[in-house]
């Protein structure tokens, strides 16, 4: 009977663990006529939209949110927030009559000083300004889009966060001036970061998002929120679905393993420590970007071990980890590492 009690709690544990999940969409351009890499067609972009409406998916601000989880509220499932990264005016002349059309509240992330440019691509203040008194969340992504994880030579990384901490209030403020809005909340630009900067992000208050993919819980770190990309390559509804369903993998890395910068040839092996157990250890699979599936060593039932079956690539890598849910069938749960890998002599590769 004990046991059966036990089995019962774990479960309804699980369920409503589960729950408390959300994903967090990420776009850059809704145009035919831009950048495959950062696009997704007018229509695509509809279709995905119809989507979430079509399967009951509950679309709220990011504020709402990142409410939730700072105060440690339920999040009800089949949530998502939509996002947008950089000022481009497809967003307003091709994305949101689409996001009008079904009353989505979005976010867009920019950076002031490439505004105040006056690009005909990008965005103007009047323009900004205007979705903001809208409901529309206009937040930081930097003064000038400057990847923060790359430090000059010359300077030491205190100073250099120092002067980011001055680029990054300046930022805001501007923002603040010119919309009315001040969320503190920064995306990453290039999705580079490493643990200092991190705790750089925590110290000067902001909640930080990445372009690392999962989904989000009420024990996501606020450093580093995840987001699924959503524009092309990965813009096919059936790949939109998967994403949508997923459920937040927690997992946390020792000192060493949460670094994120290596040259080339020097990380070999990684080992996660898993807090979510409501998953069979055979079924959990990780892929690594440029090598594949890799193979996983258990040590134990809450720690596994990658050992690379090839060099990482030089660039932006991930390892994505994914593990069908027990309680909750047909559903993964979705874990997401990024490493910044240099070319030899500790040389950045190209943005």
């Amino acid at each position: 009977m004990k046991k059966y009690c036990r089995c019962i709690f774990i479960l309804l544990s699980c369920l409503a663990f589960n729950s408390f999940a959300a994903v967090i969409l990420q776009y850059h351009h809704v145009s035919d006529d831009t950048p495959a890499s950062t696009s997704i067609s007018p229509l695509q972009f509809e279709a995905h939209m119809q989507y979430l409406a079509d399967n009951s998916f509950r679309v709220v601000s990011l504020s709402e949110l990142m409410n939730s989880i700072r105060k440690q509220q339920p999040i009800p499932d089949k949530t998502v927030a939509i996002t947008f990264d950089d000022a481009y005016l497809d967003i307003l002349t091709q994305g949101k009559p689409i996001l009008d059309k079904f009353n989505y509240p979005f976010t867009i992330f920019i950076n002031p000083g490439i505004v105040e440019q006056n690009s005909e691509h990008y965005l103007s203040w009047q323009q900004l300004k205007a979705m903001a008194d809208e409901g529309v969340i206009i937040a930081n992504h930097g003064l000038n889009h400057d990847s923060l994880a790359r430090i000059p030579e010359g300077i030491s990384e205190a100073q250099w966060l120092e002067k980011q901490t001055t680029l990054l209030i300046n930022a805001e403020k501007i923002i603040e001036e010119k919309t009315g809005q001040s969320w503190h909340y920064f995306a990453y630009p290039y999705g580079e970061y490493t643990p200092a900067i991190q705790q750089w992000i925590t110290q000067n208050d902001f909640i930080a998002f990445s372009q690392k993919s999962g989904a989000v819980g009420l024990a996501t770190d606020l450093t580093t929120v995840p987001r699924f990309p959503a524009s092309k390559p990965y813009d096919q509804l059936t790949s939109l679905r998967d994403k949508l369903h997923s459920l937040p993998f927690t997992m946390t890395l020792n000192s060493h393993h949460a670094k994120t910068i290596y040259e080339v040839n020097t990380l070999k092996s990684v080992t996660f420590d898993v807090i979510v157990d409501d998953f069979n250890k055979s079924q959990l699979n990780c892929y690594v970007s440029g090598i594949g599936r890799q193979e996983i060593q258990w040590q134990g039932n809450k720690s596994f071990t990658i050992n690379f079956n090839a060099p990482l690539p030089i660039g932006r890598v991930r390892a994505n980890c994914t593990a069908p849910s027990i309680s909750n069938p047909g559903r993964y749960y979705w874990y997401s590492k990024p490493w910044f890998i240099l070319k030899e002599g500790h040389q950045w590769y190209s943005l």
